[in-house]
């Protein structure tokens, strides 16, 4: 476990997966993470590596072989190292094993890098390749926020604003929890996206398109608020399990397969890539 703090935040991450599980707003008392409730939905904020969304028949295709991979990929159950740790950094480390070898080929280090910068925390993730081989990998976040953020407060009266004009149109999934090729418009009335119960009944709003790089959870009645920036992040999930007290909003680069089309990691969408000594950073932040 690691604990940054500072005047305006106190945050606290597990080594079990390098997870985000609390994000305390030291001003209002608040804890803007939700506290992974086993009965609902036992995450705080799962790092998604080295694939985003699922795999049809969970198999991963690397050159002509096929390996195990579970939705989401395995970091999120895996033991990080912690390399490094004060009041404003952690920097978490998950090196290639004989494990990891065994479901994908490649030899790395993913790391994740927790810095408070004020009001705000930077969530890095880093992959450095010491392969002989271009590694091909997606990354992504799926923090989830206590949405009320004060009791007596209902679900219904928060939205999600968007940062610029948007005509939002999300990717619809099928029951597998792959991309079925249907499109949905989403309609977002002054840029807000009002969360209700049954907003995401058909699963995640998938969102390939947008403009904004920042989006802010706020409520009708209050002007406290809480926003993520995604500069370098060309998808956005969102998502919260029916009937509970919070909303996922993640970045993602890379996404779940399309339902019948099974292809090599080089061939899928938005799959990233990284050529042998290369090192890739892509950060999101988390403001009060």
């Amino acid at each position: 476990m690691a604990v940054l703090e500072n005047d305006f935040l106190k945050v606290e991450i597990s080594t079990k997966g390098a997870q985000l599980s609390s994000l305390h707003n030291k001003a209002t008392q608040t804890e803007h993470m939700w506290q992974a409730d086993a009965n609902i939905w036992p995450w705080h904020a799962p790092n998604l590596f080295p694939v985003v969304g699922g795999l049809i028949n969970d198999e991963l295709l690397v050159n002509g072989k096929t390996y195990h991979m579970a939705r989401h990929g395995f970091a999120r159950q895996s033991e990080f190292i912690l390399l490094e740790s004060d009041d404003q950094h952690a920097i978490f480390s998950l090196p290639n094993s004989e494990n990891t070898l065994q479901v994908y080929p490649y030899k790395y280090d993913f790391q994740v890098i927790y810095t408070l910068i004020d009001n705000a925390l930077r969530l890095t993730y880093k992959l450095i390749n010491h392969d002989k081989q271009t590694i091909w990998f997606s990354v992504g976040g799926h923090p989830a926020f206590n949405v009320p953020f004060n009791k007596g407060e209902n679900y219904e009266d928060y939205y999600i604003e968007f940062e610029t004009d948007e005509k939002l149109e999300t990717h619809l999934l099928s029951k597998e929890g792959f991309f079925n090729g249907e499109v949905h418009p989403v309609p977002t009335p002054k840029n807000r996206l009002y969360l209700t119960r049954n907003l995401f009944d058909a699963d995640a709003l998938v969102f390939k398109n947008l403009r904004s790089r920042e989006v802010c959870i706020k409520s009708d009645k209050h002007d406290q608020s809480l926003s993520v920036e995604f500069p370098h992040f060309n998808y956005l999930g969102i998502w919260a399990k029916g009937g509970a007290d919070f909303v996922c909003i993640e970045p993602w680069l890379g996404c779940a397969d399309t339902a019948g089309k099974h292809v090599d990691i080089s061939q899928k969408e938005d799959i990233q890539k990284l050529a042998p000594g290369h090192v890739f950073e892509a950060a999101f932040f988390i403001s009060i």
